[in-house]
């Protein structure tokens, strides 16, 4: 997979340096590599440490994401983390609700109720 992500993260270099009509002699100069050393980046040969991606970034005007964007790993593994972040919302709420104290709790079922009323009579 690291060899793969080398070449995806390469091709999305040469991209946008090309799309800004760049030369690798002068984004090299800019986060102060040689030329053969992004040409080894172009081709996935060498991975890119992560103070070099944040280079890379700032100089060619990108979030970092970009590098990441269209790669599989990272798509299956942003959806695994969105689908936990809300498990671990919904558990938090829920810890939260049991700690309530009863006054607390039919405060909190009464207010569902009116918003619950109010989101029926808009839909």
């Amino acid at each position: 997979m690291e060899d793969n992500f080398n070449k995806h993260l390469g091709s999305k270099l040469k991209l946008r340096r090309l799309a800004l009509g760049l030369t690798q002699t002068k984004v090299a100069k800019a986060i102060n590599v040689t030329f053969q050393q992004i040409q080894k980046y172009e081709k996935g040969t060498n991975g890119v440490s992560s103070i070099r991606l944040l280079q890379l970034s700032n100089y060619l005007k990108v979030p970092i994401n970009y590098f990441f964007e269209d790669f599989s790993e990272y798509l299956i593994n942003l959806e695994k983390s969105q689908e936990g972040h809300m498990n671990v919302n919904y558990n938090f709420l829920t810890k939260l609700y049991t700690e309530l104290s009863a006054d607390q709790k039919l405060k909190f079922n009464k207010s569902l109720q009116i918003s619950g009323s109010v989101i029926s009579k808009v839909v």
